[in-house]
């Protein structure tokens, strides 16, 4: 049977369109999302990755804490995601983007969302409100690669006491692959050694090699980034230093 020109142009116009419908969803995997309260609905200072307050603020307070596949022992910490709700009455259609902050288990959950990131899941003030309300949603959400603005940084934890104890704490990492391994070079041995995943994304080294600290980190278990300048040997607890390398 022939397709009148008007009837061709409608199909070819929905096949061109299709991907651009679908690439929302494409590879999501399905799940429910709860929230916390915290002041201002930004997020927990507290959370599990180490990453203190500036873990509230980090992405504007859009962020989540994760469990389970998820969380991969605090290799998950930093990842980011765009997550869709699935009340078509009350959830916009672009979703929102969060960033994993902190480890929680809830009710068949494997997000819990500060309250900031969970209200912008709703298409209206209103909408939600009633999301808010119900406290739980059904869910699809994908890794994205993350959005920082900035340079990755070398934060040295607070609980660092130089020059006996160096924690390290990685902020603005980028991309779709966990940092799995953080190594130091120590220029005596001539030899780089590992750094212990003490939580989260906190990783330290008891008695660091004195002067200079000389890092390089690994994305997932393929290549190693080392950053372009190294610590100062004067380095102090909470400071952070720019590592000149651009999210990758």
């Amino acid at each position: 049977m022939e397709l009148g020109f008007k009837h061709q142009v409608g199909v070819v116009c929905a096949i061109l369109l299709l991907p651009a419908l679908c690439s929302c969803y494409e590879y999501a995997t399905n799940s429910r999302a709860s929230y916390y309260s915290s002041p201002g609905g930004y997020g927990n200072p507290r959370g599990a990755c180490g990453y203190g307050e500036y873990g509230m603020t980090m992405n504007n307070g859009n962020v989540v804490a994760v469990s389970g596949g998820l969380w991969r022992n605090g290799a998950g910490c930093g990842a980011c995601y765009k997550v869709w709700c699935k009340r078509a009455e009350y959830c916009n259609a672009k979703g929102v983007y969060v960033v994993a902050t902190d480890y929680g288990e809830g009710d068949r959950t494997e997000f819990i969302m500060s309250k900031r990131g969970f209200s912008e899941l709703g298409k209206n003030a209103a909408a939600s409100a009633k999301l808010l309300k119900e406290g739980v949603v059904n869910i699809s959400f994908k890794r994205v690669p993350c959005t920082f603005p900035s340079n990755i940084k070398l934060h040295v934890h607070e609980s660092s006491k130089n020059p006996s104890y160096f924690a390290l704490v990685l902020l603005n990492v980028n991309g779709m692959s966990d940092i799995t391994a953080v190594e130091i070079w120590h220029r005596e041995q001539k030899r780089w050694e590992p750094l212990r995943r003490a939580y989260g994304a906190v990783f330290d080294f008891a008695n660091p090699p004195t002067g200079q600290i000389r890092l390089r980190f690994q994305l997932g278990y393929k290549y190693w980034l080392l950053p372009k300048i190294p610590i100062p040997a004067n380095w102090k607890s909470g400071a952070t230093y720019d590592s000149q390398l651009e999210p990758y």
